[in-house]
């Protein structure tokens, strides 16, 4: 066998056509790969508001009432509505007044306690978030999903949705609650710590809840915060 033959067997260049279609395959993975990331983490559509059932409903009802509050949660209410709900609550006397009652702390709720399907469905019953803003609750931290759609008329970008991600770490330990920002993001992009203030990863109630302020006296009316998976309790303190 001639050994130049061989070797020009195994130099011969590839033909024009098969380079081709590596090229033309290339740029469709490419293509597509890159509109999934932009989709995914970058350009995002609207959430899908969460919607309870009738037994949610009425667990959350009750625990609007115990905290004061009268909206009428299971749909948007008239004045009828509102003043109805509160001739039940005895609230209201037969004349159509507000009845006056002297102040009393007893027996009054300390505890605020929401599940995660509760946040996420009073955003979509009572703001026009709920296809904007998302929260999830899991083990010592609540996490935030936001889209900001950018005006027609913004460069380059206008038209598109802007996702935000943001992580808070809260707990309660050696009897002063624990506040802790983990991060946030912009398009899946971790924004710098430098860029956050230094404040990243920092237990904010000891940083700056020494002097007098918001979270030296956040930290003294609070007994309690446990957050898990899908649910957040908040004890207050008298």
């Amino acid at each position: 066998m001639n050994p130049t033959q061989n070797t020009d067997k195994r130099t011969a260049p590839i033909h024009w056509t098969h380079v081709l279609l590596i090229v033309l395959f290339t740029i469709v993975i490419t293509i597509s790969v890159t509109y999934w990331v932009l989709k995914t983490y970058i350009f995002a559509t609207a959430f899908t508001p969460v919607v309870l059932n009738t037994q949610e409903e009425k667990t959350l009802q009750a625990k609007l009432h115990a905290l004061g509050y009268e909206a009428g949660f299971l749909s948007r209410p008239t004045n009828t509505t509102k003043t109805t709900n509160l001739k039940k609550n005895g609230e209201i006397d037969e004349s159509g007044f507000l009845k006056p009652e002297p102040y009393s702390e007893e027996n009054a709720p300390r505890a605020i306690s929401f599940t995660e399907r509760e946040l996420n469905a009073l955003l979509a019953k009572n703001t026009d978030l709920a296809q904007k803003l998302a929260i999830d609750l899991t083990d010592d931290l609540v996490s935030a999903k936001l889209l900001i759609p950018l005006e027609e008329d913004f460069p380059v970008l206008g038209g598109k949705t802007f996702r935000f991600n943001t992580g808070i770490g809260m707990a309660y330990q050696h009897d002063k609650p624990v506040i802790i920002l983990k991060g946030v993001s912009i398009m899946g992009v971790p924004i710098p710590n430098a860029w956050l203030g230094g404040i990243k990863n920092i237990d904010l109630v000891s940083e700056f809840g020494v002097d007098p302020g918001f979270w030296k006296s956040f930290s003294e009316g609070i007994e309690d915060i446990q957050v898990t998976e899908g649910q957040i309790n908040i004890k207050l303190k008298e």
